[in-house]
């Protein structure tokens, strides 16, 4: 879950408690990972942020389920068809999990990702778009049944991390979609519906912003409402669990500071010391965290000190994460950590240059999916649900697909992955990512998400709903 990716899920106080007190639910036994250990890339140039999955339980969710508006249960015939469908698939949706997770590829640089799942939407007889909105390696992939009526999409995400490879499950987000966009198609079969699925390939969740990209371009204009999951992993977290939380707006600031080297021994005073506006610039910062609000947050790194201790540095930078419960406090936040860049500057007597990113807005989980998604993974796989889209102690990661939820109604619930060694981003949880529980799970929430598709394709006072609440709770609010 980043900048984006999910380590969504910290330590319960007690390790043993689970995160929802709801339906029982037999405790599965944990296979040991039995795979190879996957190919890892290197670091890349175009490749050095990672926001969301920073993302962590503050509390145990030890409390009861919340009260959502109950609808009669969809089609059990379409429920049945979704997901005899991804059942049918498992083999071959395994088959191409694995294989992402032994090639992983850096943002951006998805090829072989890409290659594969688009060859097998395009066998399992969807209609691609490859190199979609000029972004290479991503696609669009659709099925449309009958004439007209409402679409529905989901997304898929297969970047890796440098040097730990899926270690925050995409190769699991990348099969999800694919999943849910088959057991849709399935349902809307069965249910004779007028209807469209689509599924949005999006590169580089890890830092890249690519589904900003996409939306800037038209990628989503077409979606009426969208889908996607996420798993998340380590101790406290009960695997088979889900939760519809927020995730925090975060904007990428890369600052360089320039001053006049100088012997460091010999004659200091003929330099201006760039590395000292870099110490007094993270001192500041450091001193500001005090006065901001406990939900907001500034992270960075140095990213470059000088060249040998004898020389003046006369050139050194630095990289910040800055997040906010919304776009708006972003933007404000950064500004008072530009004051500390500018005050550094100039108390050293050297020039100053920065620049920020695209940002990552935060998740406006729609309340209508998210209820919808619970009801439906609870009557068809009896696994809870926690709907908590104004939990702000829940949140402390970023996502793209925040960006996605402020643009149409959509919803990203994460769901528990057994990995008590390690959550998300670290060797632990992308061998977790690997196992046959790992991935039943995400057949069963890929599923649910089916269900809320169908439903939502079948169902017009439902879509009104969801739209009305978008309307009224997210368009417009950043």
């Amino acid at each position: 879950m980043s900048t984006g990716c999910f380590s969504f899920f910290k330590k319960a106080k007690a390790a043993n408690t689970p995160i929802i007190q709801a339906r029982a639910l037999e405790k599965p036994a944990a296979p040991a990972p039995t795979y190879a250990e996957p190919r890892l890339p290197a670091a890349h140039e175009h490749f050095d942020n990672c926001y969301q999955c920073s993302g962590t339980w503050d509390k145990s969710l030890d409390v009861e389920l919340p009260a959502y508006t109950a609808r009669a249960p969809f089609s059990s015939d379409a429920r049945d068809a979704i997901k005899a469908a991804i059942n049918d698939a498992v083999p071959s949706l395994t088959k191409l999990s694995m294989f992402i997770s032994d090639h992983p590829e850096l943002g951006f640089h998805e090829v072989q990702a890409h290659k594969h799942i688009t060859a097998y939407l395009e066998d399992a007889g969807f209609e691609v778009e490859r190199g979609y909105k000029g972004l290479e390696t991503a696609f669009r992939a659709s099925y449309k049944h009958g004439k007209g009526g409402r679409v529905f999409g989901f997304n898929s995400e297969y970047d890796a991390l440098p040097g730990i490879g899926h270690a925050c499950g995409h190769n699991l987000i990348a099969v999800s979609g694919v999943a849910a966009a088959i057991g849709t198609r399935a349902g809307l079969k069965k249910a004779g519906l007028d209807g469209e699925v689509v599924l949005i390939g999006t590169p580089a969740e890890e830092g890249g912003v690519g589904k900003g990209v996409l939306l800037e371009r038209g990628g989503y204009k077409d979606i009426e409402a969208c889908m996607m999951i996420h798993p998340v992993g380590g101790l406290g977290v009960k695997p088979g669990h889900a939760a519809v939380t927020p995730t925090l707006a975060v904007n990428t600031v890369n600052v360089e500071f320039f001053g006049r080297t100088a012997h460091a021994g010999g004659a200091p005073w003929d330099g201006v010391n760039a590395l000292d506006a870099v110490n007094i610039a993270y001192s500041s910062i450091s001193a500001l965290r005090q006065q901001i609000h406990t939900s907001d947050r500034i992270h960075g790194i140095i990213i470059k000190g000088g060249e040998a201790p004898n020389i003046i540095p006369d050139h050194t930078a630095m990289k910040y994460y800055v997040r906010a419960r919304s776009a708006a406090g972003v933007a404000d936040l950064t500004k008072r950590v530009v004051a500390c860049f500018e005050g550094a500057a100039k108390a050293t007597g050297c020039s100053v240059k920065y620049n920020s990113e695209r940002m990552m807005t935060d998740l406006r989980n729609n309340l209508i999916i998210a209820e919808e998604y619970a009801a439906a993974m609870g009557e068809e796989y009896h696994l809870p649900t926690y709907i908590g889209i104004d939990d702000w102690s829940l949140a402390g990661g970023s996502t793209d697909f925040g960006n996605v939820t402020y643009a149409l109604p959509a919803v990203h619930p994460h769901y528990g992955v057994a990995s008590p060694d390690g959550g998300n981003h670290t060797v632990a949880f992308r061998n977790a990512c690997r196992t046959e529980e790992a991935h039943d799970y995400t057949w069963k929430f890929a599923a649910g998400m089916a269900c809320v598709a169908a439903r939502f394709i079948q169902d017009s006072e439902f879509a009104d709903d969801v739209k009305s609440w978008y309307d009224d709770n997210t368009r417009g609010n950043k």
